[in-house]
Order: C-alpha cells, then sequence, then structure tokens
C-alpha cells in the first residue's frame, strides 16, 4: 500500500510525531506567559466577577460594569484546551456582551474614553471574539462599540490585538 494511498484510506501514514523533534518548532503557549491560577480558581474568579458586574448593571452603573469586565488580569485567557478556562471565557464573554447591550449608543464614546489603553485592546479583544458569532442580537452593538473604539484608540489598538498572542 503506498503512502497516499494510507493517507486516502484513513490509516495513519505515520505513527511518530516528526514535528516534536524539530528544534525551531514553536508551540502556542511558548509566545505568551500563561495565566499563573490553576483552572479551577479562574472559572470561579470569573464567576463571582459576572456577579459584581450582574450587580453593577442592575443599579444602572455600565461604566463601573465595563472596567470591572476589562480589569488586567483578571480577565481568563489561554488555549481552549481545558474545560474550566473554557467555560471562563465563555461567561466573561456574556458578561462583556450584557455591557454592551445594555448600554446606549449615545453613551459609547464617552465609556471608551474613559478607559486605559490596555482596558481598550482587552476592549477591543472581546469584540473580535463576539464577531465570530454575529448572528445573535448584539451585532449591531458590537460593530457600533467597534467603530466608536477605533475612533478614539485609534488603528493602534486593532494591531495589538492582532498580534497579541493572549486569546480571550
Amino acid at each position: 500500500m503506498s503512502a497516499s494511498t494510507a493517507a486516502i484510506s484513513g490509516i495513519p501514514f505515520r505513527k511518530i510525531n516528526v514535528d516534536q523533534y524539530d528544534e525551531e518548532l514553536v508551540l502556542p503557549s511558548s509566545l505568551y506567559v500563561p495565566d499563573p491560577r490553576p483552572s479551577s480558581q479562574i472559572l470561579s474568579d470569573t464567576q463571582s466577577k459576572e456577579r459584581v458586574i450582574r450587580q453593577a448593571l442592575q443599579s444602572g452603573d455600565v461604566a463601573s460594569a465595563l472596567k470591572e469586565c476589562l480589569k488586567e488580569g483578571e480577565y481568563p485567557y489561554g488555549e481552549d484546551d481545558d474545560r474550566e478556562i473554557k467555560q471562563a471565557k465563555g461567561i466573561a464573554l456574556s458578561a462583556v456582551l450584557s455591557v454592551i447591550n445594555s448600554s446606549r449608543s449615545t453613551d459609547i464614546p464617552n465609556l471608551v474614553q474613559t478607559l486605559t489603553p490596555s482596558e481598550q485592546v482587552t476592549l477591543m479583544k472581546y469584540l473580535y471574539k463576539a464577531m465570530e458569532n454575529l448572528g445573535d442580537s448584539s451585532g449591531n452593538a458590537v460593530l457600533g462599540w467597534h467603530e466608536k473604539l477605533v475612533e478614539v484608540a485609534g488603528i493602534g489598538c486593532i494591531v495589538r490585538v492582532m498580534t497579541d498572542r493572549r486569546r480571550v
């Protein structure tokens, strides 16, 4: 049986992953410092943070809810291979979307201007993550926030998101 026949029939051609011996192999985890917290703590921190965000939104304080979502070092990032990290990322994204959906379009420029540059980058990461599923009802809100964020933070914000390996 030839190599091409074996690959077509579903039988793996190689039994050994030869890429593991490549000295120039770059793993995604080597491109950024991973979150030092255990995945169970990341999930519990994200769940408690979501409760704080929900309380701020119920009291009508969108600005503090947005700040809480984007606190440096507190949002979950990393590879999605861990179930708890993936769940924490979903909770964090839904919290950001609830803040985005509960704000008025006239308030967006003022909210974005109060953010620090690192918070603006984190917000842009969440906006791009939300754009992966624009089929839901928050598509217009996400695109509106993206437009206002680019007006305030500039194109450099997009470049920083695209070059950062830490995915929310």
